[in-house]
């Protein structure tokens, strides 16, 4: 009879679901101890009742406390409920890790476009931000790095006829013409395409049997000031600007040893009755910059005209003339103190066009005849007062910066 009561009062736990017996409720002191008596004594009259039992809460979901056995700031190991730092950081990365990848399966995803679409946005925001952020001044002086540029830094490989106009074989046009002709050879094979891209420092290069250094000469600058009656040519002519440097090409090896000689030529042109300031160099890409008429490079001249000149004349030069189809402007005319001799007067003509004969079609479109004609300055950069005729002098880079800028 006392079994079958117990049994009765049982029930309602038996008939409670799963969930609220894993909940791990511990059984009242008052059942523990009725059942131990119940188990001593044998007496059918001890009624045995359960108090209803507290509702239950959930549990926190804590992570359980692992002990860790880590070294102490004595040496000897100790138990500790943390991890370690290198745990934690290994726990770190590997949770970056997951994160990655939970965003690359993102992307993937229909939305990923838009995603996409978004972190590209945010990456340009980015490099734009790096962009406009103030920055740091350069470690090394330009001198150094120009140095590391010419001596060090490896060079991507360049058109065939840029090399050989570059190490001083001849002008880019004559350069094509030879690998035309069957004339140039590269790592042994004739080469006949001019586009060839070829590394100056690593393959080997001949040109009519003879071979190219591999080493290429230092960019030149020199402003020279040009006599009348010289010419604007490459050549080997003994009336050439380029002639007035054979002097010093003479001794290049003295100045420059173990180093090919450069091939020096005009920027632009100055007509073999105008004197003055003209640029020659070895640096094609410089040269092409300054002398084409989009660079609007400002040149400045003084003309000598054989006459008196009037308001009239004045009027006629500012409005310009048609050269070769196209209407030239002049930036500036003024007159300039007369000479001695009255029947000579100076204007001063700045122009940004630079062709050819310009300024001289201006003074003869308004009925004046040039009786002398020199430049004087070209950019910021002016021509030396103390530069003797015939003259040069080699540019610094704070003279090349001027040359491409203007007043």
């Amino acid at each position: 009879m006392a079994l079958a009561t117990a049994a009765v009062s049982l029930h309602p736990f038996l008939s409670r679901p799963a969930s609220v017996l894993r909940v791990g409720l511990r059984l009242p002191p008052l059942l523990l101890r009725a059942t131990s008596s119940t188990s001593a004594s044998a007496s059918p009259d001890f009624n045995i009742t359960f108090a209803e039992p507290a509702p239950s809460k959930k549990a926190p979901s804590a992570q359980p406390l692992v002990p860790w056995i880590v070294r102490g700031e004595d040496g000897k190991p100790r138990l500790s409920t943390s991890p370690p730092p290198d745990v934690l950081q290994a726990i770190a990365l590997a949770e970056a890790e997951a994160k990655k990848a939970a965003k690359k399966e993102t992307l993937k995803g229909p939305k990923g476009a838009v995603a996409a679409a978004a972190a590209a946005a945010a990456s340009n925001a980015s490099v734009k931000a790096r962009k406009n952020a103030p920055t740091a001044p350069p470690k090394f002086s330009k001198a150094a790095r120009r140095f590391y540029n010419e001596n060090i830094k490896e060079r991507e490989p360049q058109r065939l006829a840029k090399v050989l106009a570059a190490a001083g074989v001849a002008s880019r046009r004559t350069s094509e013409e030879l690998i035309f002709e069957g004339k140039v050879t590269v790592n042994g094979s004739v080469c006949t395409s001019p586009q060839t891209k070829v590394d100056i420092s690593k393959d080997s290069i001949y040109v009519n049997g003879n071979r190219i250094s591999k080493k290429l000469p230092p960019k030149l600058y020199f402003a020279v000031n040009k006599p009348k009656g010289y010419i604007c040519s490459c050549g080997e002519d003994s009336k050439s600007v380029v002639s007035l440097f054979n002097d010093y090409l003479k001794g290049w090896n003295k100045i420059q040893p173990g180093l090919p000689k450069p091939r020096l030529f005009t920027v632009g042109r100055l007509d073999v009755a105008t004197s003055g300031l003209i640029i020659v160099t070895n640096d094609g890409e410089f040269a092409q910059k300054l002398a084409h008429p989009s660079s609007n490079v400002t040149k400045e001249y003084v003309v000598t005209i054989d006459g008196a000149v009037h308001k009239k004349h004045l009027i006629a030069i500012s409005e310009g003339t048609k050269i070769d189809g196209v209407m030239c402007i002049p930036d500036l005319v003024e007159p300039l103190d007369a000479q001695s001799d009255t029947r000579k007067t100076r204007l001063k003509i700045v122009v940004h066009e630079g062709r050819n004969h310009e300024v001289r079609e201006l003074v003869q479109n308004a009925g004046l005849q040039v009786y002398a004609l020199k430049r004087v300055r070209i950019g910021r950069f002016r021509l030396p007062a103390d530069l003797g005729i015939g003259k040069f002098v080699e540019l610094k880079q704070a003279d090349i910066k001027a040359l491409e800028g203007n007043k």
